[in-house]
């Protein structure tokens, strides 16, 4: 029997309904004569608090709210990768094609495309057992990504029917299992979108994330299965650092949450991700990525749902035995929705307005990240890395300030490096990666055993020279000693030649790790002959006219990332240009 609530309150995105005494909590409703899409977030006695995802205008007093039996789900299945999503899995091509421009109410619950036939390969044959998680069929769903459809968490028992090879929608019943029942397998499984998705085993992190920017590899790397915050203020570069780790970062699936971002911005993504192309396979960078765009003028509580439906789709590739990489932007965009939704519903504010469960949800959001064993047994991981905007740049409020306790990677973007064209703008002295002492045997083996040590001893240089800079200010640069002068020389070829980088020229855009190893590398070989001949009574001015000096700050362009002999040459000449000056210095 169907149950219906009676609408007998409306604000906004809330309704409150009596008669909602056999609803559940949590449980997705379609209220109205339209049937707009709900989900009850409280239930007291017989009256029912329900928040909508879609714009309620015209919605009367009196008018019923439906049981669906279900919580708010997604549909998982072939269809994903390549499509562009609103907050609650609907795509937004259909909807444009169904509505025109802007999404109209009442359109329902579509999703991916349950008419379209796929070519399904079986991997499994009829007598076979099979437990949760396990892959039966697989379907070459892009050049990048083959999708293998899973037995769904908790189902399990031998396989008595298989269909054979061949074209099937994703409705259509391809497997059966039979334990104490039969169950019917379809191309596509639902799973609610607050409930992580299980697992067998989080597994320790081991593996960095490689994303091609030399500040985060080198200075503050992220982990596959970690978490990072990206915080910044207006026009310090968030979103184009997320484009970068989007395309750069060696993730074999990128979910990219367009969260509250305002509209032009998000058109910007749309129109330029399916232009990309992925730097590894030469192909279409959305043959892997998958967008949900919430811009800030959609519903709000859509808004609030959109950063968990990116979490379970990136959970679902996860299970496949992928490397998912997560980009939500904005985190500060999704908790002003939860205020605003908090405020409707009467809720006591805690600081700035913010309801008292902020921080929790956001433990919720950055706690699903990991490095995992799947149901299946493949090691997977999703990796977390969230922008967060704070009003006026401002670090201290609550979401920048309760997201730093559940990261492990804080890339505070500075609006003074931003305005001066630095590039990306993260701030080497007020960020950090907790992930360095458990990446140091990776970067071992992989890189250099001295890599971490030689990323140490250049970041006490950029720590030594910000307190230098505090005395040039007062006094002047030439009352400073020439040891202290070359620091400052030093800290510029590392903030110029090493930190900036430049997103629009093709050897800077990527450089792999071997290639930020070496360039580091020059710079200490430098760094150590200019301060020996500092010592012996050179003049700065001499070390800085050196040709060397600009080659160091131009290598990022001038040796190509496929290098072969090009830093044995560089380390010749600055050896061979110090012994120059040496010799000239004792013959005068």
């Amino acid at each position: 029997m169907e149950h219906k609530g009676i609408i007998n309150y409306i604000n906004g995105p809330v309704i409150k309904a009596s008669n909602m005494q056999d609803f559940r909590l949590r449980e997705m409703v379609a209220v109205g004569e339209k049937k707009l899409i709900g989900e009850v977030i409280s239930i007291d006695g017989d009256v029912g608090t329900v928040q909508v995802y879609e714009e309620t205008a015209g919605l009367k007093i009196g008018e019923y709210i439906y049981s669906t039996g279900k919580p708010l789900s997604v549909k998982l299945g072939p269809g994903i990768i390549g499509n562009i999503f609103d907050g609650i899995e609907r795509p937004l091509n259909y909807i444009y094609n169904s509505t025109g421009k802007f999404i109209s109410e009442g359109i329902g619950l579509v999703s991916i495309d349950m008419n379209k036939k796929w070519d399904v390969k079986f991997i499994v044959k009829e007598g076979e057992y099979l437990s949760s998680g396990q892959p039966f069929v697989y379907v070459e769903e892009t050049p990048l990504v083959r999708h293998y459809i899973m037995v769904p968490p908790k189902i399990k028992g031998r396989v008595i029917y298989a269909a054979k090879d061949g074209e099937y929608t994703l409705d259509d019943v391809i497997l059966k299992l039979e334990d104490d029942k039969i169950h019917e397998l379809k191309l596509y499984q639902e799973w609610p979108v607050r409930i992580p998705r299980p697992v067998k085993e989080r597994k320790p992190i081991e593996k960095p994330l490689i994303t091609g920017q030399r500040v985060i590899d080198t200075f503050f790397p992220i982990a596959k299965g970690g978490t990072s915050a990206i915080p910044g203020g207006f026009g310090t570069g968030k979103t184009m650092t997320q484009h970068q780790l989007a395309k750069w970062s060696d993730a074999d699936v990128i979910v990219y949450i367009g969260c509250g971002e305002r509209g032009n911005e998000m058109t910007e993504v749309l129109e330029d991700f399916p232009k990309l192309i992925d730097p590894n396979s030469k192909l279409p960078l959305m043959n892997r990525t998958i967008l949900i765009a919430n811009t800030s003028n959609m519903p709000v509580a859509a808004r609030e749902a959109s950063i968990y439906t990116g979490i379970t789709i990136a959970e679902y590739f996860r299970d496949m035995g992928y490397n998912v990489a997560i980009m939500a932007d904005s985190t500060s965009r999704w908790a002003e929705a939860l205020r605003e939704i908090s405020g409707r519903l009467e809720e006591m504010p805690a600081e700035e307005g913010y309801p008292a469960y902020l921080a929790s949800r956001l433990a919720e959001f950055y706690e699903r990240a990991g490095y995992v064993e799947t149901l299946g047994g493949k090691e997977a991981s999703v990796t977390i890395i969230g922008a967060v905007s704070p009003a006026g740049g401002d670090f201290s409020e609550p979401v920048t300030q309760n997201t730093k306790r559940f990261v492990s990677v804080f890339l505070s973007l500075d609006k003074m490096l931003a305005y001066s064209r630095h590039y990306p703008a993260i701030n080497w002295l007020s960020s950090y990666s907790g992930y360095l002492s458990i990446l140091d045997g990776w970067y071992k083996r992989n890189v250099a055993d001295d890599f971490l040590t030689l990323r140490g001893e250049m970041l006490k240089i950029l720590q030594e020279e910000n307190k230098l800079q505090e005395i040039v200010k007062l006094v002047g640069e030439d009352v400073l000693p020439d040891e202290q002068r070359l620091i400052l020389e030093v800290a510029r070829i590392i903030k110029i030649g090493f930190l900036q980088q430049n997103a629009y020229h093709k050897e800077d855009t990527y450089v792999p790790l071997n290639k930020q190893y070496q360039m580091l590398r020059m710079i200490k070989l430098f760094y150590q002959n200019a301060a020996n001949a500092v010592k012996k009574g050179i003049p700065i001015g001499k070390i800085r006219q050196t040709e060397v000096y600009n080659d160091l700050l131009k290598m990022k362009y001038s040796i190509p990332n496929d290098y072969k002999d090009h830093f044995i040459d560089l380390e010749n000449k600055i050896l061979s240009s110090f012994q120059q000056i040496l010799n000239a210095y004792e013959g005068d």
